[in-house]
């Protein structure tokens, strides 16, 4: 990659796209850069000094796309262009990312924003989750409320018929009726239990939810399973609800415990809590300058690709038997924290990872 002259100092107009986690380079009509921030040094490999002055099109796999979009800009053919490409890191890595072409405020200079496509596929699934998720709150309160009138009916129906009835065998059929009534109380008491518990917010260390899981679910699983720690200590505590959060890490955790069956009885069934900071990042739409990681990675058969866009719907379940409420309650209780939850899984590997801002 051949750089032209380095420019002696960035232009402090400019100094707000470092604020920006997308990529950002302000260039002259002819190409040459005037501002890189700092999302871009990062992604390139290569330092601000080096790349302003220097042919923009030069990082680019494909250089002669971008100097006919430069072209088209000069001569006013459009206001926004937006197309695909691909960035050359310093390592010759090609990287793809969505290019927008902008005017910038003065005459001759154009902003050049570019999203790792990565990104934005991911910020395309989390808008999904965030819809799916408020459509699946008004549909479970809904059915909820509908469901509880007519079984507490039904349940007082069997009481009363119970109370008639000699026959033992007769009597068998009440019992059934009112230990079913009472199961999908339950059930739907579990359905609506995220909007009615209050939001009660304290400091939280995120440390000490892990641990809190992690006893619990030994004490269920106490034998051929490893749970591994790969906590960053520096992490500072931040406001929420405690026992929101032990019961979405979890629900989370649980799932793994029990899909890794197969591995708990070979003897090798690890599941690993990994905290990190992110910086920079972009989810629920928003900016957040610091956020917490938190992963909790199983290295079970994975999660089975028929449900695996659904897995945060209700009453969708991998496992025969499950209500299908884990995971959708522990979406719920993260999103309260104005956070999201990922999956990635592959078989072998699978990684929840719950987003959190961070003051």
């Amino acid at each position: 990659m051949v750089f032209g002259k380095k420019a002696t100092g960035a232009n402090p107009r400019f100094r707000a796209f470092d604020l920006l986690s997308t990529l950002i380079a302000v260039v002259n009509s002819d190409g040459s850069v005037l501002f890189a921030n700092a999302g871009l040094e990062d992604a390139l490999g290569t330092s601000r000094r080096t790349l302003e002055g220097s042919q923009f099109g030069a990082c680019f796999h494909e250089p002669q796309v971008l100097r006919t979009a430069l072209d088209g800009a000069s001569s006013n053919d459009f206001a926004t262009l937006r197309y695909e490409a691909f960035l050359r890191r310093v390592n010759h890595e090609l990287m793809p990312v969505q290019v927008t072409l902008a005017h910038g405020d003065k005459k001759g200079e154009l902003i050049i924003e570019m999203s790792p496509l990565e990104q934005q596929v991911r910020q395309d699934r989390e808008e999904r989750l965030i819809d799916q998720a408020q459509a699946n709150k008004e549909l479970i309160r809904n059915l909820a409320h509908e469901i509880k009138n007519p079984l507490g009916g039904i349940r007082g129906a069997a009481q009363l018929l119970q109370m008639e009835v000699e026959s033992r065998d007769l009597i068998e059929y009440t019992q059934v009726i009112i230990h079913e009534a009472d199961r999908l109380q339950t059930l739907v008491d579990r359905l609506l239990a995220p909007h009615r518990r209050p939001h009660v917010v304290g400091d939280v260390n995120i440390h000490e939810v892990c641990e809190r899981v992690r006893s619990v679910i030994l004490a269920e699983f106490p034998r051929d399973l490893h749970i591994e720690r790969d906590f960053d200590v520096s992490i500072p505590e931040f406001r929420g609800d405690r026992e929101q959060l032990i019961q979405a890490t979890l629900n989370i955790a649980h799932n793994a415990a029990q899909a890794l069956a197969e591995r708990r009885a070979a003897g090798d069934a690890q599941i690993t809590f990994k905290t990190r900071v992110a910086r920079q990042v972009i989810f629920n739409k928003q900016w957040y300058r610091l956020a917490l990681e938190l992963h909790v990675i199983d290295n079970g058969p994975g999660v089975p690709d028929t449900i695996k866009d659904r897995i945060f719907y209700p009453l969708v379940s991998g496992r025969e038997g499950g209500t299908g409420l884990g995971l959708t309650l522990a979406q719920t209780f993260v999103q309260q924290h104005h956070g999201v939850i990922e999956c990635d899984s592959v078989p072998g590997r699978t990684d929840f990872k719950i987003l959190i801002p961070l003051p």
